[in-house]
This record gives structure tokens, sequence and C-alpha cells, in this order.
């Protein structure tokens, strides 16, 4: 284990843990002091599941005061890419409503979207009011590219819903079968066609915030992430194309030309290093302000729908987008964001960010419940905007409120774990 702790061998909590996957936090969990794998039946403190795990035991599993468990009941109300627009559109007419249009404009960082099938007459209209313009249509509930296209054809998309209508109507499928295609309802998204390019690749950026509570919102921004990239130049003309338009891992390293050691990402640190030098400062401060404010909003739009548990917590990937205007587009938010390591330096920077929400969640009761950071983690909102120590008494009313945050910063997180959690006087570190 990379970070030591002050309490000796005997004192130490012993935790049973569940775990459902076998990456990553596989690994962090059986290095962790103290923390202990049960099997299938045993009785569990802390439960790193599935969402489909979730699904099925969650209603129906007693939990007592210190147990933990990594999904909110219904995530998916952020998670689930219809339910995220739905959400986001309804706050943005609740403040638009309580505080006037400006303040509604700080929500416009998500494309133009419509569910299918459901708003299918209402994308008509608009698709054909921006002829020529390029779409791209995603399953809700799949991952890693999975069932993604760009089309510029009403064709395509009319084609698409006429084989849904037939197999819907279809009697000869399978009960399973059915239920398979009717949960399959996808969006119609605007394509982001100006892309911010590095190397006449595009990207986008895995971020992770983490939430430990929804009422109050407490919420948690991590200092790594990375940038992906695609594996193919950029081009509009070529639109069937996945490893030029798609940047997910699981893409792009099925393309003929992947280079396993290469890989195609950047730590956000050096994104970060990069814009400033090819920008400003100021200018790069301004973007990650407004990546702040993505997070934020995003999360105050679910606030009051989403179950709120003293049992769970979430961890978040978000993905960005960055036009080449170096404006932030929200993609969507992965409630299961992969652990999978693609290379060395992507399975450190996973282990850190997964040793760190371990901490946060502290099932060892270590932390007081007054920090603002915590290794890897600031504290970005706690039932209000927190502030850096020299920050200005900002409101989240600001164009760009002064979050405490520090996205793609040094991440000293060995040094300040090791400050915070000093040994006790007459106890050894381990």
């Amino acid at each position: 284990m990379r970070d030591v702790w002050f309490l000796s061998r005997e004192e130490r909590p012993c935790v049973n843990y569940k775990c459902g996957l076998l990456n990553t936090i596989q690994d962090v969990l059986r290095q962790r002091p103290g923390w202990t794998e049960v099997k299938e039946e045993g009785e569990w403190d802390f439960n790193w599941c599935d969402v489909a795990w979730l699904r099925e035991n969650f209603d129906n599993t007693y939990m007592e005061e210190h147990v933990r468990i990594c999904h909110f009941r219904n995530h998916y109300e952020l998670t689930r890419k219809n339910f995220m627009v739905k959400n986001l559109k309804r706050y943005r007419k609740h403040l638009e409503r309580e505080a006037g249009r400006s303040e509604a404009a700080r929500c416009d960082f998500f494309p133009q979207t419509f569910e299918l099938p459901g708003e299918y007459h209402l994308f008509v209209e608009e698709f054909k009011r921006s002829a020529g313009s390029t779409w791209i249509m995603k399953p809700v509930a799949r991952s890693q590219g999975k069932g993604i296209f760009l089309f510029r054809k009403l064709k395509d998309i009319t084609d698409w819903k006429k084989v849904r209508h037939v197999c819907l109507q279809d009697g000869t499928r399978s009960e399973e079968q059915k239920n398979d295609v009717h949960v399959e309802s996808y969006v119609a998204q605007r394509y982001i066609e100006n892309p911010y390019l590095i190397s006449g690749r595009k990207f986008d950026l895995r971020v992770y915030v983490m939430v430990t509570s929804y009422i109050p919102l407490k919420a948690w921004l991590y200092r790594d992430g990375f940038a992906r990239f695609s594996n193919t130049r950029f081009s509009l003309s070529s639109i069937d194309d996945q490893y030029v338009h798609l940047t997910n891992v699981a893409v792009q390293k099925t393309a003929p030309d992947y280079d396993p050691e290469k890989g195609c990402k950047w730590q956000i640190q050096q994104l970060r290093r990069y814009l400033t030098a090819k920008h400003s400062r100021e200018t790069v401060e301004t973007l990650f302000k407004e990546i702040d404010n993505i997070f934020i909003r995003s999360l105050l739009s679910v606030q009051k729908v989403i179950i709120n548990d003293k049992h769970c917590f979430e961890l978040y990937g978000y993905d960005i987008l960055l036009d080449d205007c170096l404006k932030p587009w929200l993609i969507e938010v992965n409630a299961s964001p992969s652990l999978t390591a693609s290379s060395q330096e992507d399975y450190e920077m996973k282990c850190r960010v997964l040793e760190d929400t371990l901490h946060v969640v502290d099932m060892e009761a270590r932390l007081t419940g007054r920090e603002k950071r915590v290794g890897g983690y600031d504290l970005m909102w706690n039932d209000g905007p927190v502030f850096r120590e020299d920050a200005g008494p900002e409101t989240l009313s600001s164009s760009c409120f002064t979050a405490n945050t520090h996205l793609g910063c040094v991440n000293d997180r060995k040094r300040q774990l090791r400050q915070m959690f000093k040994p006790l006087p007459g106890h050894k570190r381990i």
C-alpha cells in the first residue's frame, strides 16, 4: 500500500468489503490495511458493486449505520443520457423563471438534444431548420461507444425508426427480445463540428467528481484526469469513421495503427500546460472555471430527484469536450467510469483516484468532517460553494465563481495525506 497511517495494527479497524469488479479497484481494496474481502454470502461493511447488482439487490438489502455502497439508488437520473438532458432542461427553465435569462444561460453547456422515438417529430422540425448540420445518435444506456453513429440525412433516422417499429410490433420475438428493444431508446444530439484539435486530432476530457451526499449536496473534484485522443486526424468528410469521431479507448484501441505503448491519452496536467502555453494563463483559468460550472450545475439539476441515502456515494466520470473557441461542452456523465488501465501511467492514476475515494468515504473514521481537501480531492461544494482560501466573497450567480478546485494542478497528495494523518502521540507510523 502506498499510503501509511497512524493506527497500530491492534487498533486498526477491520472493514469487510465486497467487490463485484475485477480491475484496478480490486487491487486497491486488497492492498488497503485492515480491509478483508468477503465471499458471496458474507456480511460486508463496504460494497463496490456494479449498477446491475444495485438494481437487483439494493431494495432488499438491510444496511447498518456504518455501511457504505458506491451508487445512489437512482443514479441514472444523471448518468443516462436522456435523463441527464431532461433534468438539465428542467433546471434551466427553473433558473430562467427564478433568476432570469442570464443566469439560465450558465446552463448552456450541453448540445441540443432530442430523445427518440418520443421527441421524433420535434427533432425532425429542428433537423429541417438546420439543413446540412451533422447529428450524432447515441443509445441512452450504453457505453464505450457502442451503438453510436453520425448522420446528415433524415433517411438514416427514418430507416432506424422503421426498424425499431417493426421489431416492437413483431409478435414472433421472445418477451426478452421485445424488452431489450423497448429499453433501447436513443438521443439525437447536435454534433460539435468544431472541436478543439491538437495535432489535428479530436479529444475529450475524463474528469472525476465524487458526491457523498445530495441533501445537503457535498461534492469533491479530483485533481487528476486525462484527455482521450482519437487515433485519426479530424475531418467532417468521413462521418462514418469511428476512429475520427469517437475518443473512447474501447474504440480507439481497435484501430489498425493503434500503439498500445504510446496509447491515446494525456494526463490533464499536461493538457493544462499545453493550453496555457498556447493561449494564456488567464484564458485557461476562465476555461477551467467554466468546467467547474458544469459540474456544479449538473449536480444541482438532479439534487431534488436523486434519492439521498447516507449509505451511498458516487464516483462520476464526466466527459467534457472543448470546441475551437475553448467553450466546454458536457457530453455525458458515467456512473461506472472505466477502471481498467490502458497503460502503467493510467493504472497509477486510477489507483490514486480510488485510494483517495476510499479516504473520503472514511470507513476508518479518521476525518473530522471539516476537511476541504483529502489527498487529490478538493471539496468544491458543501451545501453551497466552497471557495479557495484566497478567493473573495463571490456567489454562484457570479459569471465564474472561484471554487475550491484545482483540476489539472499539482497533485501533491502524499504530502497532504501525511500531514492530515499525522501519528497521534504515542503511536508509531505503520
